[in-house]
C-alpha cells in the first residue's frame, strides 16, 4: 500500500532512490497532469495560491499565465537553484534528499506552460546536488518519464542541469538567464519580463526549487486541500532555514503563517542556556532585521512586509546578546560589496564604500557620524539599480542601523578607546 507523504520533508526512506520514490506514489501526480487539459492544470495551481518560494512570492499561477498562447516561439522552463542567499540551505536539502520530487514538478510544470525543454540552474559550490540530479534525470528517462511520448501521451520533454559559478548575482533570474546563455551573468532591464523575452529571448518560466517540487502535492491532493494548509492567498507549507544562536539549528516545515516565535522556541528549541534573544532575521540576510519585541508575527509575506521586513528565501537567522551588531553589519556590507555584479554604479560604488566606513568603524577610525552616513549612502542605493541587489543590500542595513543605533555607537566609541584615538 502507499503510504502517504504529508509535505516535502520526509526522512523516513531515501527518496533519492528511484525504486523507493516510486514505491511511495512517485510520478502519479505528472501521470495524472498529463491526462488532463494544459489549462485545467495551471487553473489547478493558480487555485491553490501558491506563492514562489524564491524571495519574491510571486503567485506561481498568476506567472505560468502570462506565457503567450500562440505557439510562434518555443518555450523554456528554467529552475533556481542557485541558492545564494546567506542563511539558505533548503533547496540543497530537496536536490541532494528528494531530487525526483523537482522532477515530477519539473514535467507538470512544463505540461501546464507548453515547455518541452527544461534547465535546472545550480548553485556551483552544490557537487552533490548536481550528481544526485543527473542520476534522477538519466533514471526518470530510462523509466520513460522523460524524453518523447511521457506517460504514452504526445507530450515530450528534456530535462539538463547546468551548474553556475557560485555568483550571488545568478541567483537574479535575469542575470541567471544571462549566465544560462553563456554570457556574464548581469541582470537585464526589465520590462520586458522572462515570460514573453526569456531564455534565447523566447518565453521563459523561472521558479525556485521549492516552488516546483510543492506542484506533484497540489495535483495529487487538490487545490483546495493544498490551499487550506496555509493562508488567505498564500497556500501550503514553507520549508524554514534555521541558523544561528538556537539550539536545533535546521530545516523546519510549518505551515504559511505559522508564529515566528513558535518556529524559533519550540521546533529550533530556544536558545542556549544563558542567551537573550536580541534580533531576528527572517528571510535571509536580506531581509531587514526584527528586534526581539518584533517577533510575534506569522510567517507569511504579507505579515512581515507589514513589519517592515520579508519572508525572503525563508532563511531565519537568530541572533542573541553576546553578538555585537557592528560585526553583523560588517558581515553584511563585506558579502555585498564581495557580490555586486558591478553593472550599476549606486551597488558597485555604494557597498564597497559601506563596507570600507564598516571596517573603519570598527577598527576605532570612525565615528558616530559614519552611522548617519552609513544609513543615507544605503539609502542613495534603494531603488536605483536594474536588478533587486541594491535593495537586498540596503535596506537590510538601514533597519540595523536605525534599529541599533545606540549599540553601534556604544561599539564605535569601544572601538576608539582600544585603538587609542579617544
Amino acid at each position: 500500500m502507499t503510504r502517504e507523504r504529508p509535505g516535502l520533508l520526509d526522512l523516513t526512506e531515501h527518496l533519492f532512490e528511484f525504486d523507493i520514490y516510486r514505491s511511495r506514489g512517485g510520478y502519479e501526480a505528472a501521470r495524472k497532469a498529463l491526462g488532463m487539459l494544459p489549462d485545467a492544470v495551471l487553473a489547478e495551481v493558480r487555485d491553490a495560491d501558491l506563492k514562489g518560494r524564491g524571495g519574491a512570492g510571486f503567485p506561481a499561477g498568476v506567472k505560468w499565465g502570462f506565457i503567450p498562447r500562440d505557439g510562434g516561439k518555443p518555450v523554456y522552463l528554467c529552475v533556481n537553484a542557485d541558492e545564494g542567499e546567506p542563511g539558505t540551505f533548503k533547496d540543497r536539502w530537496l536536490l541532494t534528499h528528494d531530487p525526483h520530487l523537482l522532477l515530477e514538478g519539473i514535467i507538470i510544470t512544463a505540461y501546464a506552460v507548453g515547455a518541452h525543454d527544461g534547465f535546472i540552474y545550480v548553485r556551483g559550490e552544490y557537487e552533490t546536488a548536481a550528481l544526485r540530479l543527473e542520476r534522477a534525470i538519466d533514471e526518470a528517462r530510462a523509466a520513460g518519464f522523460l524524453g518523447e511520448r511521457i506517460f504514452g501521451t504526445e507530450f515530450g520533454l528534456e530535462v539538463m542541469v547546468h551548474r553556475g559559478a557560485g555568483a550571488y548575482i545568478c541567483g537574479e533570474e535575469t542575470a541567471l538567464l544571462e549566465s544560462l546563455e553563456g554570457k556574464r551573468g548581469d541582470p537585464r532591464l526589465k520590462p520586458p519580463f522572462p515570460t514573453s523575452v526569456g531564455l534565447f529571448r523566447c518565453p521563459t518560466v523561472i521558479n525556485n526549487v521549492e516552488t516546483v517540487s510543492n506542484v506533484p502535492r497540489i495535483l495529487r491532493d487538490g487545490a483546495e486541500t493544498f490551499r487550506k494548509l496555509g493562508r488567505p492567498g498564500d497556500g501550503g507549507t514553507r520549508l524554514f532555514s534555521v541558523s544561528g544562536a538556537v539550539v536545533k539549528p535546521g530545516l523546519y516545515e510549518v505551515p504559511v503563517g505559522a508564529p515566528l516565535k513558535d518556529l524559533i522556541f519550540e521546533h529550533a528549541g530556544g536558545l542556549p542556556p544563558g542567551r537573550t534573544l536580541k534580533a531576528v532575521i527572517p528571510g535571509g540576510l536580506s531581509a531587514p532585521v526584527l528586534r526581539a519585541d518584533e517577533i510575534g508575527l506569522p510567517l507569511d509575506g504579507d505579515s512581515l512586509f507589514r513589519a517592515g521586513s520579508m519572508i525572503g528565501s525563508g532563511a531565519v537567522i537568530v541572533i542573541d546578546d553576546g553578538t555585537s551588531m557592528l560585526d553583523v553589519l560588517g558581515i553584511m556590507t563585506r558579502f555585498y560589496a564581495h557580490e555586486s555584479c558591478g553593472q550599476c554604479t549606486p551597488c558597485r560604488i555604494g557597498t564597497s564604500w559601506l563596507h570600507k566606513t564598516v571596517v573603519r568603524l570598527a577598527s576605532g577610525n570612525g565615528n558616530m557620524e559614519d552611522i548617519d552616513e552609513i544609513a543615507r549612502v544605503a539609502s542613495a542605493i534603494k531603488g536605483r539599480t536594474l536588478c533587486p541587489m541594491g535593495d537586498a543590500a540596503a535596506l537590510p542595513i538601514l533597519a540595523l542601523v536605525t534599529k541599533f543605533r545606540t549599540e553601534l555607537g556604544s561599539r564605535v566609541e569601544e572601538a576608539r578607546v582600544r585603538s587609542g584615538s579617544w
